[in-house]
């Protein structure tokens, strides 16, 4: 994997920043996180196919990148799938997979509107070099009652222990219910591990 868009990206800051990154990005991505056994997205998606019951309610894979986290959906039964993404670059990579129904630029400030899905995936969108915990905050906000979360920590995040703490903070109070915490793959060629999480919402 090339170490110098690696390491951009875990140091990267505000939104602009990592835009730029991942649009310059986007050719490569896909070839480099393939040589290092990319696992987290079939593992994200195999789990939550494994706790839905309808596989043809739409699912919003928000940080969808280049679409390898919609075609591990799709792999796994999910039939309604819609992507968005900072990078315009990344979507259009995303978009040649054809297992979107539609794809979407969006900025930092992009909320999903409430209750529009019942199923949201962040798939390796959350934590270092990526967007902030209060982004699990939004995304959880905007399911409504029994909706489902599916995401990812890499061990890069899981060193920062405020990303576990604000899970507890949502079970702890009630407001949300952990259905599947899961150690496994990452990046199995460096060694690189993922915890993996879905959130039922109360």
């Amino acid at each position: 994997m090339t170490k110098s868009f690696l390491d951009q990206v875990y140091a990267a800051r505000g939104v602009d920043e990592t835009r730029q990154i991942y649009d310059a990005w986007a050719a490569s991505y896909e070839a480099e996180v393939a040589e290092n056994g990319y696992a987290t997205p079939g593992r994200c998606a195999v789990a939550l196919a494994g706790v839905t019951k309808d596989l043809t309610a739409p699912v919003l894979d928000f940080g969808c990148g280049t679409g390898l986290s919609g075609l591990a959906l799709k792999l796994a039964g999910f039939t309604a799938i819609d992507g968005v993404d900072l990078s315009a670059q990344m979507l259009a990579q995303a978009e040649k997979k054809n297992v979107y129904r539609k794809t979407q630029v969006v900025d930092g400030a992009y909320e999903v509107p409430h209750a529009s899905y019942q199923t949201i995936a962040a798939i390796g969108v959350i934590g270092a070099g990526a967007a902030p915990i209060s982004m699990l905050d939004r995304l959880m906000r905007a399911l409504g009652s029994g909706g489902r979360l599916v995401f990812s920590f890499n061990d890069h995040t899981l060193a920062d222990p405020i990303h576990e703490a604000r899970i507890n903070e949502w079970t702890d109070c009630g407001a949300a219910r952990l259905l599947i915490r899961q150690r496994g793959d990452h990046l199995p060629k460096i060694n690189m591990k993922s915890n993996i999480y879905i959130l039922e919402k109360a």
